[in-house]
């Protein structure tokens, strides 16, 4: 069993300002004075509310006190966790059809189940991020992968629909939790000038896992029933959940000042909403929130159709093509949460130097900034007007998904750890809060994408898609250039409405 590790007060991240031959910041650890170096407000923390945006500071990490091959194994675990979880959540797509008429239903409905199921995964941390509080973040991650387990079996096994529907949306109530404990972890273990780097060796399970599970899809139903597909999503699970149990450790950050502690009566108000809602009272945090929504609207607008556009246009009589498309999107998905992630650090490290030593969370947001209005728009449109008029021919819209899913990834990675750090002492509810938005967008675009075609075309649709995604860039420029100024328009708005109380 892995230890609990009860962390001392944190050690302050000082960043010298002076550069070396490499342009690369150094970075001292003391324990002298908090100063206002990386506060998301830039408040000090004796001006700071005791649960507001900089109770903890951003300096608190762990990395010191694991090697590097145990950080690898955990990071190896908790991204292979998500991965299984966002497998599930598209791994159906190329057998909607066969699924359709062993239940004697039609694919739209199906489809509408798969909506369900990403809103479930959004409600997922609201359940389990108090859970977490109450026995514990390793305890409540392992016991949400064995439930994750079981339902995953007893899809497998569902008579009829409606028990189809019932298991594989309970799933979902425990899958988005993995993305929120897992990013927590990773934010705990490695310090700030890495965290990207490791937050996108992180997401490349988190996004695989949406590519992959169409590709494997595709190819399990074309061989064998497709029932086989959740067997395989149930081994993910419990190979996860042996690995959980040997290597990822409990880590308890240091207690605030004005920190609660839990008694019985306090339990059930864990489970409020609210605890996360308030938080989109700072236009940081709600700005980034529909930003990531802006993303997996277009994300999965363009992984649900693929196989009701591909198939006929290009006269493909087995899933096992589509699915076998859904490499393209993976590729660039796994592209782009590497080299995005490493391109947010060297941004950051670059604005240290250029802010003589101080680090902004909002820095990390300016890395994303050519992929919300060029890569994702560009790609999309080529996407979907090359399929309108078939030009082309198949290469064209696959080389287009390769990059439009690169695009995403490079967007999601400064977006995701920024999430992670803006607000240190709530960082599971900004996390939570995040995930909501982004599958409610998921769920939208899932079932909104093929009516939206029927009506309109694929070519339009795209362009659509495209508009949302600059939608979202537009919000990340505003959060970019003016993050902290807002965050910290907020503290002192609620520490004057508390003095007047």
């Amino acid at each position: 069993m892995a230890p609990t590790l009860v962390t001392p007060a944190p050690a302050l991240l000082h960043i010298s300002a002076s550069q070396s031959s490499s342009k690369t910041p150094s970075i001292e650890l003391q324990t002298a004075t908090p100063s206002p170096l990386i506060q998301g407000s830039q408040a000090s923390l004796n001006n700071a509310e005791p649960n507001g945006s900089a109770a903890v500071p951003d300096d608190f990490f762990v990395s010191g006190r694991f090697p590097t091959w145990r950080k690898i194994l955990i990071l190896f675990t908790t991204s292979w966790i998500t991965l299984a979880a966002t497998f599930s959540s598209t791994s159906l797509f190329p057998a909607v059809p066969e699924i359709a008429d062993e239940f004697g239903t039609v694919p739209s409905v199906v489809n509408y189940s798969n909506a369900a199921i990403l809103v479930a995964m959004g409600l997922a941390s609201y359940i389990w991020g108090p859970m977490s509080m109450i026995i514990g973040r390793r305890s409540a991650y392992n016991i949400a992968l064995f439930i994750f387990f079981a339902f995953a079996i007893g899809a497998a096994l569902a008579p009829n629909l409606q028990t189809f529907v019932a298991m594989r949306t309970l799933a979902g109530f425990e899958a988005s939790f993995f993305m929120v404990a897992g990013q927590a972890i990773i934010a705990d273990i490695f310090d700030p000038l890495h965290r990207g780097t490791a937050t996108g060796f992180f997401m490349c399970g988190t996004v695989t896992g949406p590519a992959l599970g169409p590709c494997i899809g595709g190819i399990i139903v074309t061989f064998v029933t497709w029932r086989a597909i959740f067997w395989l999503q149930a081994g993910m699970a419990a190979s996860g959940l042996i690995l959980s149990l040997i290597f990822v450790p409990s880590i308890t950050r240091p207690a605030t000042e004005g920190q609660a502690t839990f008694v019985k009566s306090q339990l059930l108000s864990q489970f409020s909403p609210m605890r996360v809602l308030e938080l989109l009272i700072y236009p940081n945090i709600l700005l980034t929130d529909i930003a990531c929504g802006c993303l997996s609207f277009t994300l999965y607008s363009l992984l649900t159709p693929p196989r009701y556009l591909i198939n006929p246009r290009f006269h493909l009589t087995t899933p096992l093509v589509s699915g076998l498309f859904y490499i393209a999107p993976g590729a660039g998905f796994f592209s782009g949460v590497l080299i995005g992630g490493r391109w947010a650090d060297m941004t950051v490290k670059r604005y240290i130097v250029k802010r003589e030593g101080t680090r902004l969370p909002q820095d990390r947001l300016n890395s994303g900034v050519l992929a919300f209005f060029f890569m994702v728009p560009a790609a999309t449109l080529v996407f979907g007007w090359s399929l309108q008029y078939v030009v082309g021919g198949l290469p064209v819209p696959t080389i287009a998904m390769f990059f439009s899913g690169m695009g995403l990834m490079f967007a999601f990675s400064s977006l995701n750890t920024y999430c992670a750090e803006v607000m240190p002492g709530k960082r599971v509810q900004v996390i939570t809060g995040k995930y909501f938005i982004q599958y409610c967008a998921a769920a939208a675009g899932s079932a909104s994408i093929l009516p939206l075609i029927n009506k309109i075309g694929v070519g339009p649709a795209c362009t659509f898609t495209s508009g949302v995604t600059m939608l979202g860039g537009v919000l990340v420029l505003i959060t970019a250039r003016k993050g902290s100024e807002m965050q910290r328009w907020v503290d002192q708005w609620r520490k004057s409405h508390r003095d007047h109380e």
